[in-house]
């Protein structure tokens, strides 16, 4: 079995990030499996070196060595299991696409996105297809979907159970590069886990609803069996809402600079776990 730990450099790790570690490290060790480290930085208008720098540092203060991809590999320069040095795979991926009439360009913006398509299913507008029949030519200021037709996913969650999604009225066509030219979180993680052998996805409950398009994607280009899903509760504010990294919630950097020991860190993110202590068997 093998898994992933897959932080965005977008800023710096929190709690959530340490309980999402947790989930990961625990659930790889009980079953024998390898954890990769990636670095998800396909979004090169927000994702920061200075970031990624602190990632790594963290990670390696908290105790958590993944099998694939040390910290000492990213630190030394290229490595393809950073999204931004793997741009090559997620061509010739699109390219997969296009060669079977899978992928079209698309000039909309997500205002003109939202005023044709008032409809919101799960907090998120569902592209109308606007673009699909229009035969547009690449250029600046466009970018690429893929053809998401009818039709239900269905998937066991390994927490969850059975559920399904039809991706086609969640969000329509998926976006896989956006209109300045970055390749999108759905389509990057389907890529990169395909080449990476991931089979078991573990991630929080917010990304929940990516499932079924993933699975989808990942159908159309080529692969037979998808991975399995673990969707774990979220580490949430008193408001209920989740932690974010924009707002600087509980930063690991914060709490080694107040004298936090790293074993106090990873005992505070699993308590924080709708109220319970699991035993993570995480490093200290």
């Amino acid at each position: 079995m093998r898994t992933r730990f897959a932080p965005s450099p977008t800023g710096y790790l929190h709690i959530g990030h340490v309980l999402n570690a947790i989930w990961v490290w625990r659930t790889a060790r009980e079953r024998g499996g390898e954890v990769v480290l990636r670095i998800e930085d396909h979004d090169r208008t927000r994702c920061r070196p200075e970031y990624e720098a602190g990632i790594l540092d963290d990670l390696d203060w908290l105790g958590f060595k993944p099998d694939i991809g040390s910290t000492e590999e990213f630190r030394a320069g290229r490595t393809e299991l950073r999204q931004s040095d793997a741009t090559h795979y997620y061509e010739a991926a699109l390219d997969r696409l296009r060669a079977q009439g899978l992928a079209y360009v698309c000039a909309c913006s997500r205002r003109t996105i939202a005023a044709e398509s008032p409809d919101v299913f799960n907090e998120e507008t569902r592209y109308p297809g606007t673009c699909r029949r229009l035969g547009l030519e690449p250029g600046p200021g466009r970018g690429w979907r893929v053809v998401i037709d009818d039709g239900l996913e269905s998937f066991e969650d390994l927490r969850l159970g059975p559920l399904e999604q039809e991706p086609a009225q969640q969000c329509g066509d998926v976006l896989i590069r956006d209109r300045l030219g970055n390749w999108t979180y759905q389509f990057a993680v389907v890529v990169d886990d395909m080449r990476q052998g991931i089979d078991l996805v573990i991630r929080g409950e917010d990304l929940l609803a990516s499932t079924g398009r993933q699975i989808r994607l990942a159908r159309l280009l080529g692969r037979a069996e998808p991975p399995h899903f673990l969707h774990h509760p979220l580490v949430r504010k008193a408001t209920g809402e989740k932690l974010s990294k924009a707002s600087a919630d509980s930063g690991i950097r914060e709490l080694r600079a107040a004298g936090w020991r790293a074993d106090r860190v990873v005992d505070e993110a699993s308590m924080k776990m709708e109220g319970t202590a699991p035993d993570t068997g995480a490093p200290r």
